[in-house]
């Protein structure tokens, strides 16, 4: 049985190469089954002191290919170029050519089975699976979404992409310990998906890939391959 592929969306002040990292015990867990593909956002972000740098939680110490080419998919700040997730603001910057980047990832390195997003990169996973249900992006045809500490965007020109809950199967995980997105948070993004799954974790911010958890993402991931 061939593996389901997955296109993977990295967080803010992260970039292909950390994420691929940091979820190396989530690779070896599902390795059998499926292969995670990794796309790098096209906006650099400004390095900033690590005390500002609240999404690398429970990094241990610099990973080798780590966040030293820290990037975002979009910013709510349009002056500043920063990005914080509990930011309204009327416009962001930045979205259209990050979707244009996943358009490209799907074209050369597709297709792909699935999605699976983290942090802000799930906020944008939400995005990218609306533009596939409104057939705005002919080249998207995900079957499955895994959103990991997820979240509403706050910004009002993001709110056409919360109109009607969405059809594709959706697996949420969050911690429950998420001082970035706390959880409440993470629940505010549920009824844009219908029937979505949920798996929550008694830690903070990260992809959880614990033997615990491994029957869960099999379970929601069996039913495409």
């Amino acid at each position: 049985m061939a593996p389901l592929r997955v296109l993977c969306v990295h967080g803010y002040r992260q970039n292909a190469g950390s994420f691929r990292e940091k979820t190396g015990a989530l690779r070896k867990l599902l390795k059998k089954h499926v292969e995670l593909v990794y796309v790098s956002a096209p906006h650099s972000v400004h390095q900033v002191r690590s005390e500002e740098a609240p999404e690398k939680e429970n990094a241990s110490g610099p990973v080798p290919g780590g966040d030293e080419d820290p990037r975002g998919w979009w910013f709510s700040d349009v002056q500043a170029r920063s990005f914080s997730a509990q930011q309204q603001c009327e416009e962001s910057l930045g979205l259209d050519e990050s979707v244009a980047v996943v358009r490209e990832a799907v074209k050369v390195q597709g297709p792909f089975d699935g999605i699976l997003g983290f942090s802000q990169g799930a906020a944008f996973v939400a995005m990218l699976c609306s533009l596939q249900e409104q057939k705005l992006e002919p080249e998207f045809n995900f079957r499955f979404a895994v959103l990991v500490a997820g979240f509403p965007s706050a910004c009002k020109e993001h709110q056409r992409f919360y109109s009607a809950p969405l059809q594709i199967p959706s697996l949420h995980v969050f911690g429950l310990e998420d001082r970035v997105i706390p959880d409440n948070m993470s629940r505010e993004l549920l009824p844009s998906f219908q029937q979505p799954q949920v798996l929550t974790h008694p830690g903070g911010h990260f992809v959880p890939a614990a033997s615990a958890h491994r029957q869960t993402y099999q379970d929601f991931l069996k039913s495409f391959q």
